[in-house]
């Protein structure tokens, strides 16, 4: 398998949810765990064997098995809230990454998913999602991914995905808008455990994560 260019996240590598669900996918896997090791290359034959994501080199890319907690995921917010908090969304202003596949402000809309998950009052991150015609589980995964990272990411310290566990129970239908949150579930020196949710326009949740972000240096 290949990451395409089009599901970066940092410049030069893959985003990390959408790369995670990827290799769920690749490794026939529904509910998974999902490690990085380094950041997913782009544009490179990628084997996976043995619940291990390799590169032709050599370099373990990520390892790969079941989920056993994908997390107790986060209290929906309505699409009004979802809407006024994207409005508010601090990667308009500081943006690390700001052509991420998921919640790049410099992607065009029908080329990233443009998810701009802005604060609550309560400090949860939520923000509506356009679902684009062609969404799969590796769409879905993406979703989960940014607005998590979002609850513990600010303008003084960047985070990158280092762990993801995710369940998807359904696909959203396209075209259709939901509403995604995540929350900070706790924060330990390089390390921060957040939470998200995927909900359907019905309320109804489709998919629920937790992830393990490290901080890293500008």
């Amino acid at each position: 398998m290949e990451i395409s260019t089009r599901f970066n996240g940092p410049p030069g590598s893959g985003n990390g949810g959408w790369s995670a669900g990827a290799f769920a996918i690749a490794a026939g896997l529904g509910p998974a765990e999902v490690t990085l090791r380094v950041p997913p290359p782009l544009e490179t034959p990628l084997t996976i064997a043995d619940s291990k994501v390799v590169a032709p080199d050599g370099t373990l890319v990520a390892e790969v098995g079941p989920a056993a907690d994908a997390g107790p995921g986060v209290p929906p917010a309505t699409l009004a809230e979802a809407q006024a908090a994207a409005a508010t969304y601090a990667g308009f202003t500081y943006h690390p990454f700001p052509t991420c596949f998921v919640c790049g402000p410099e992607r065009a809309e029908g080329d990233g998913l443009r998810i701009f998950p802005g604060r609550l009052a309560d400090g949860r991150t939520a923000a509506p999602w356009l679902v684009p015609p062609g969404v799969d589980v590796e769409t879905v995964w993406a979703a989960l991914d940014c607005p998590g990272g979002w609850a513990v990411l600010h303008a003084d310290q960047v985070y990158v995905l280092g762990r993801i566990a995710a369940s998807v129970a359904a696909l959203p239908a396209p075209g259709s808008t939901c509403v995604v949150v995540g929350a900070a579930a706790s924060v330990q020196g390089r390390k921060a455990l957040v939470d998200s949710s995927v909900y359907a326009q019905d309320g109804t949740r489709l998919a629920t994560a937790r992830a393990t972000w490290i901080a890293v240096n500008r």
